[in-house]
């Protein structure tokens, strides 16, 4: 008997984890950032919306560390190991990232997309967690799906059909 799994779904500026066979899915992927950890010997897999580069950015009070790609990286990581997950065999796949809006000033406060792609790769770079495949920047929005049997993570992105990496 196949063990049909459930989906996950993970909102705007928030994360979770899941064990195959369940899968995780995240939409409303604009300027946001979708991460994938995952670790493929286990079948676990960790999912955040990242809304900002970082959490200096923000209120202290209440901060929702999800929200930020320092913060939600980190607590991505120490969930998974928690998990069971071992942080040598962390594995990343990310999407998201666009520039939605086209503005004529060049002031870097408004090129959020791009901003957050480069925080997560900072953050991951920092922690020796390898990226094996990307879909960011470009200018529509997107959603993703991670299935972590497979460690396939599949792509809808809006008006341009879908794609798997």
């Amino acid at each position: 008997m196949i063990k049909e799994g459930q989906i996950v779904r993970i909102g705007i500026g928030d994360m979770g984890i899941v064990h195959s066979p369940d899968l995780i899915r995240t939409s409303g992927l604009g300027s946001c950032v979708g991460i994938v950890l995952y670790d493929e010997v286990k079948k676990l897999a960790g999912m955040a919306h990242i809304m900002l580069p970082e959490s200096s950015l923000a209120k202290k009070q209440g901060l929702k560390r999800a929200k930020y790609a320092d913060t939600a990286i980190e607590d991505l990581m120490a969930a998974l190991k928690g998990a069971g997950a071992s942080s040598y065999r962390l594995k990343a796949k990310l999407a998201g990232g666009a520039q939605m809006f086209q503005f004529t000033s060049s002031s870097d406060m408004m090129r959020i997309g791009p901003r957050n792609v480069e925080a997560v790769k900072g953050n991951l770079q920092s922690l020796h967690i390898p990226i094996l495949a990307e879909d960011v920047g470009g200018g529509c929005g997107r959603t993703i799906e991670f299935n972590p049997e497979t460690t396939d993570l599949h792509i809808r992105k809006v008006n341009q059909g879908e794609s798997v990496i």
